[in-house]
């Protein structure tokens, strides 16, 4: 999930072009934040704080933020993201 991530951010195709000012950037923002919400739903919360390089406090604004962002993405489409190959 991360590297489909990381190709679809640094690609030059979008479904927002990047060229439109301010909108450009809402789905690369988007993508971003189902990736970090995801990720920090699935991982254990000690595991995460174990390498993550700063505070709690920061751990938890990050996780909030990714949450209230990823909640612009339909719950099934977040869910098949996520969901464990068969």
């Amino acid at each position: 999930m991360i590297a489909a991530a990381i190709v679809y951010l640094l690609s030059p195709i979008d479904l927002i072009p990047d060229l439109v000012p301010f909108v450009g950037y809402v789905d690369d923002v988007l993508v971003g934040a189902v990736v970090v919400d995801g990720i920090l739903s699935h991982l254990d919360r000690a595991l995460v704080l174990r390498y993550w390089p700063g505070s709690p406090a920061s751990l938890d604004a990050v996780a909030r933020t990714a949450s209230m962002l990823s909640a612009w993405v339909p719950r099934r489409l977040r869910r098949r993201l996520f969901r464990a190959p068969r």
